[in-house]
């Protein structure tokens, strides 16, 4: 009792006296489960190469990913997303690699499965823009406009590809309209019906794509503000779920997570389907080069900033700190 009198029923501290009370009325819990790994594989490297704008991830060979693929299994991690790195040689105005049976992402897709069978799921990045010269997410027109359309049916060809090279989910993230009813076509078409659609439905044109673009040895020409969303926008948002939804999207993702955490709660609100979000690689960066100079502490900032996503309503996550994180919770 103070000096003012007893207000007792009023303190909430008494929930937060100790770590293990703290733990035990935890409204959100992190687990291994939540969490899938994006990983890059690419084309005629020897050794992993480190990403410098992403200290700790690394462009992986393809005996690589497969013991990092081996890892997750191990840490309790439910997935991981390939994204492959072809040769700048290799590269051209229709993403032939991309489509490629032989090619660096098709190869990965293979490697992963022979590792790990169905013990992690097999995820795989459904978008040209790695495998383009220009850089952007589909084919051009004549005049360097995205050709909507155009870019479906390949985006049909690669789904085919990529479960044909064992995919178990396939991510279209060009932000293309009707991409995932096209792709589901496709699958069910050719008898991968059981082949799930991760679909990209809320994906910002966002400037914490940088260290990515790196990780990728993107050639992108101009930027993607006419197929990704802008970042004053909710209603789009909304209308683009509504849309995945009712083409077949088994999954839905928003992308960017942090910057984004009330367009995340408002998709979660409004989905039948599994909400993941994907914290990229700015998101990565900021805390790593902050964790570096010694202005935060790096563990708890990675704790606290997943914490947030799943409490904004995230089932699933992607993030560059998946293992590490599924071990310390394991």
């Amino acid at each position: 009792m103070s000096a003012y009198g007893s207000f007792p029923g009023s303190r909430p501290r008494r929930l937060r006296s100790s770590a293990v009370m703290r733990r035990m009325v935890a409204e959100t819990r992190l687990h291994p489960a939540d969490l899938v790994l994006p990983a890059f594989v690419r084309e005629s490297i020897s050794e992993p190469v480190e990403i410098g704008s992403m200290p700790g991830v690394y462009q992986h060979t393809r005996d690589t990913l497969r013991k990092a693929a081996a890892e997750a299994v191990a840490a309790g991690v439910s997935g991981i997303m390939l994204f492959g790195v072809p040769e700048d040689a290799k590269k051209d105005a229709v993403g032939t690699a991309g489509t490629d049976p032989d090619g660096i992402l098709q190869l990965a897709l293979r490697d992963v499965r022979s590792e790990v069978g169905d013990d992690l799921l097999v995820m795989s990045d459904l978008c040209l823009d790695e495998f383009t010269d220009h850089g952007h997410c589909g084919v051009l027109t004549a005049d360097g406009r995205i050709d909507n359309d155009a870019t479906l049916e390949r985006y049909a060809e690669m789904a085919q590809v990529q479960a044909d090279a064992g995919a178990h989910v396939v991510g279209p993230s060009g932000m293309m309209d009707g991409q995932v009813g096209v792709i589901r076509d496709a699958l069910d078409q050719t008898g991968h019906e059981d082949v799930a659609i991760l679909a990209y439905a809320v994906k910002y044109a966002s400037a914490f794509y940088g260290p990515f673009r790196e990780a990728v040895g993107s050639s992108l020409q101009g930027d993607r503000k006419t197929y990704q969303q802008d970042a004053a926008g909710t209603r789009d948002a909304l209308r683009e779920l509504a849309l995945d939804l009712q083409e077949g999207a088994d999954m839905v993702m928003v992308k960017p997570a942090g910057p984004y955490l009330d367009i995340l709660t408002k998709v979660a609100e409004a989905s039948d389907v599994p909400v993941a979000a994907y914290q990229i690689s700015g998101e990565y960066s900021m805390i790593e080069a902050a964790a570096q100079r010694g202005w935060i502490d790096r563990d708890a900032a990675i704790m606290e900033s997943l914490t947030g996503i799943k409490r904004a309503g995230a089932q699933v996550i992607l993030t560059y700190w998946a293992t590490e994180v599924a071990r310390k919770l394991g």
